[in-house]
C-alpha cells in the first residue's frame, strides 16, 4: 500500500478537513475495510506567512523542501500540501523533491478543464489571487481567470488571515465574500468561483446561494490523493 506524506499546519484547520475527506473518500472507494496510510508534518502557517509577507521565496522554498525530505525519509511514496499559497514555490519544492507532490493548481485546472469552464473568478489569499501560478496552469488549459477588484482582494486577504487562519468562519464573512463573487457573476461573465485557498471551504462549502457554483480545491485535491493511494 502507498502512503501519502502531507505538508499540514498551513492552516491547521485545512489540514484537519483533509485527513477527514481522505479517510472518508478512500473508505468510499475501498469499501471493503482498511484505511489509508498517510504521513503529516504540520508546518508553522505564521513563518510561512512572515516569509511571504517579507518576499523570502527561496527561504520559504528551503522550508517547505526540508519539510517534503522528513516526510519522505518516514517513508511516504508521494507528498502534498494541503495549501494553495505556498504553491507559488511548488515548481522548485518539486525539483528539489526525492518524491512526487501533487500539485492542488494541476488538479483544479484539470477538474475545470473537465467540466467545459473557460472563464472562473479566483479567491484566495493575496498572494495567491496576484501571484502567476494559478494564472499559468489555467491558461495552458485554456481557461481564463479573473482576480476580483483590488479592494476586494484587500478585503478576501485581511478576512483569510485574521479570521479564516484563526478557526473564525462567520457568516457575516462569508455574506461579504459571496456579494464579492455575485459581482464578478454580473459584471465580469465567470461561470464559477475557484476557492483557491483551503480555508474558503470551510467557511462557504455549505452555502446554498443560485446562481453561484464553487471549485473547492479542497475536495479536488484530496480525489487526486486518494486516485494516486489506490493506484
Amino acid at each position: 500500500m502507498k502512503t501519502a506524506g502531507m505538508i499540514g499546519g498551513l492552516g491547521p484547520e485545512s489540514t484537519v478537513d483533509y485527513y477527514r475527506l481522505i479517510i472518508a473518500r478512500y473508505r468510499a472507494r475501498k469499501p471493503d475495510g482498511g484505511y489509508p496510510h498517510l504521513i503529516v508534518n504540520s508546518l508553522d502557517v505564521d513563518h510561512g506567512i512572515a516569509l511571504l509577507n517579507s518576499a523570502r521565496l527561496g527561504d520559504l522554498t528551503d522550508y517547505l523542501t526540508a519539510g517534503v525530505e522528513l516526510l519522505a525519509r518516514a517513508g511516504a511514496h508521494f507528498g502534498f500540501m494541503a495549501a494553495n499559497t505556498p504553491h507559488i514555490v511548488f515548481e522548485e519544492v518539486q525539483r528539489r523533491s526525492q518524491i512526487r507532490l501533487l500539485s492542488i493548481v494541476r488538479a483544479a485546472s484539470a477538474h475545470a478543464r473537465a467540466l467545459g469552464l473557460k472563464r472562473l473568478a479566483l479567491f484566495g489569499t493575496s498572494f495567491t489571487m496576484r501571484g502567476s501560478f494559478y494564472q499559468e496552469e489555467f491558461e495552458q488549459a485554456g481557461i481564463a481567470l479573473v482576480r476580483p477588484k483590488e479592494s476586494e482582494q484587500e478585503i478576501i486577504h485581511r478576512k483569510y488571515i485574521e479570521e479564516l487562519l484563526n478557526n473564525r468562519f462567520l457568516p457575516e464573512t462569508a455574506t461579504v465574500i459571496l456579494s464579492i463573487a455575485q459581482r464578478m457573476i454580473n459584471e465580469d461573465g465567470v461561470e464559477a468561483l475557484v476557492l483557491a485557498g483551503t480555508e474558503l471551504p470551510l467557511l462557504l462549502r455549505n452555502s446554498s446561494v443560485q446562481g453561484i457554483e464553487f471549485l473547492d480545491t479542497t475536495v479536488i485535491h484530496v480525489d487526486a490523493i486518494v486516485d494516486e493511494l489506490l493506484s
